[in-house]
C-alpha cells in the first residue's frame, strides 16, 4: 500500500487500484505497508471508472448523501469530506451555519445554503432517532419527541434540547408524563 493525501494504491490480490480519499482517511491509514480495510464506491461515467475509499461507514454515508445534492459530484464531496470531520460537518449542518462550511474548500455560500437545506432535517431526524433509542418503550419514545419538539417550540435550539434530555437520561429522571418530562428538562437548561 502506498499513500498520500488525496488517493491511495491498494494491492487486491495482486491488481492495483488507485483509490480517492479524503484527508481525514488518510491521516487514519497506518504509514507502513500491512493490511488496510476501506469501504469503497465505484463512480461509473461514459469514459471514467472512479473508485474512492472510506475508513468508516460514516464518511461514506455522509458521501452518498452529499454526492445526489444537485451541483456536487464525488471530488467535490471529497474535498468536502477532507475539511470537517463527519460529526462536525453534521453539527455544522443542523446549526445552519453556511459562515463555517464556506471555510471548507469548494463550497461556496450557495452551495452551503443548498446543502444545509438537503440534509439538516435528516441529520436533525437522526440525532432525535440516536437519543431516542437510549430509551425503553415505544410510548416513551413519543414522550421524548414531543418533549424535543416542546422544548424547540419553547425557544430553545434542537441541540439544546437533545442535552437536556441526555442529562435526564443519564440521571435517570427520563419518566413521568410529557409535562414532568418538559418541566426536569427545562430545569436542566
Amino acid at each position: 500500500m502506498r499513500k498520500d493525501p488525496t488517493h491511495a494504491i491498494i494491492d487486491v490480490g495482486g491488481v492495483r487500484l488507485k483509490v480517492a480519499i479524503s484527508v481525514n482517511t488518510y491521516e487514519r491509514l497506518p504509514s507502513t505497508m500491512g493490511k488496510v480495510e476501506l469501504l469503497t464506491y465505484l463512480h461509473v461515467r461514459e469514459d471514467i471508472l472512479d473508485l474512492y475509499g472510506f475508513d468508516h461507514q460514516d464518511q461514506r454515508e455522509l458521501f452518498l448523501l452529499l454526492i445526489n445534492i444537485s451541483g456536487i459530484g464525488p471530488r467535490s464531496a471529497m474535498t468536502i469530506l477532507s475539511g470537517a470531520s463527519t460529526s462536525e460537518f453534521k453539527r455544522r449542518i443542523i446549526a445552519g451555519d453556511v459562515k463555517s462550511l464556506t471555510v471548507i474548500p469548494g463550497i461556496g455560500t450557495k452551495t452551503a445554503r443548498r446543502i444545509i437545506i438537503e440534509l439538516k432535517e435528516k441529520f436533525v431526524k437522526d440525532t432525535d432517532d440516536d437519543l431516542i433509542a437510549l430509551t425503553g418503550g415505544e410510548s416513551m419514545r413519543d414522550e421524548i419527541r414531543d418533549a424535543l419538539d416542546a422544548l424547540v417550540s419553547l425557544g430553545y435550539s434542537r441541540a439544546q434540547a437533545q442535552q437536556a434530555i441526555r442529562k435526564l437520561e443519564r440521571s435517570g429522571d427520563l419518566t413521568g408524563s410529557l409535562e414532568e418530562i418538559i418541566k426536569r428538562a427545562l430545569a436542566k437548561m
